[in-house]
């Protein structure tokens, strides 16, 4: 299943969100060379997250292979930097189109609840909490770490706490039909969840991501985003936002609730 849009309007222009699309696109197309190499790969190798790098659990001057005949040799800086680096970097179109398509769904309405100000931080702080989840369960791993998917999956877990009934609408694939159902978002972002739990179970104690997937920072910015959430939602604009939905279900006929 796979999220196409959801019936949830905002009241801010979601600058934040918009603006984290297009740096992450510039760096996508400008630092990492829209996919190519080796721009590809010297950007994963200096501004990916090495879990084992930044801990010094592996050896300097190790050789980590990331593609054909290219590779990442690990230095002994700790490159502590990467913890940030690493959110705005991508190793495909498909990682890239997929992690900004779910951002802007779900980001939006989030930056609505908070403001723009606060929106930045708890972006950049459910990001961190993510990397540190699957630096706890894999401290030693040289396989680099890129990918906006674990600050957004804290956004996500945000939107589960704020609209758990909002209508999202999905496209579902089955085998080569395709068909469109609309569900509560908490059941869409439950299922997500579970899914990267299911992932996560692997990966405990591993030396590196199952099939090159971060799950664990998945769950980990989900359960970060849900738990902050209050503490970064401003109480005017949440009721704001209410008054809005209530208007736009009076239109549509819709009743589904809040």
């Amino acid at each position: 299943m796979f999220p196409y849009k959801d019936e949830n309007p905002t009241i801010l222009t979601p600058v934040v969100t918009v603006g984290v699309i297009v740096v992450t696109g510039l760096v996508w197309v400008l630092v990492q060379g829209a996919g190519s190499q080796p721009a590809l790969a010297r950007s994963v190798c200096e501004l990916g997250l090495i879990p084992g790098e930044l801990l010094g659990r592996v050896p300097e001057g190790t050789l980590i292979p990331i593609a054909p005949r290219l590779g990442c040799e690990i230095g002994g800086d700790g490159a502590w930097h990467t913890v940030l680096s690493s959110m705005f970097l991508h190793g495909g179109w498909l990682h890239f189109i997929g992690n900004m398509w779910f951002l802007w769904i779900f980001g939006n309405n989030v930056e609505d609840s908070m403001g723009h100000g606060r929106f930045v931080v708890f972006y950049l702080l459910c990001g961190v909490l993510a990397a540190a989840a699957q630096i706890v369960v894999q401290p030693s791993s040289p396989v680099p770490m890129v990918g906006a998917s674990g600050a957004i999956s804290g956004v996500m877990g945000a939107y589960l706490v704020l609209y758990p009934r909002v209508r999202v609408h999905m496209l579902v694939f089955l085998g080569f039909f395709v068909t469109t159902i609309a569900v509560p978002a908490y059941f869409m972002l439950l299922y997500w969840a579970f899914l990267q739990l299911l992932g996560s179970l692997p990966t405990i104690g591993g030396g590196g991501a199952e099939g090159g997937v971060a799950f664990m920072a998945h769950l980990g910015g989900f359960v970060a985003g849900a738990a902050l959430i209050k503490a970064f939602a401003k109480p005017e604009l949440i009721q704001a936002h209410r008054r809005r939905r209530v208007v736009f279900r009076d239109f549509s006929g819709d009743r589904w609730g809040y």
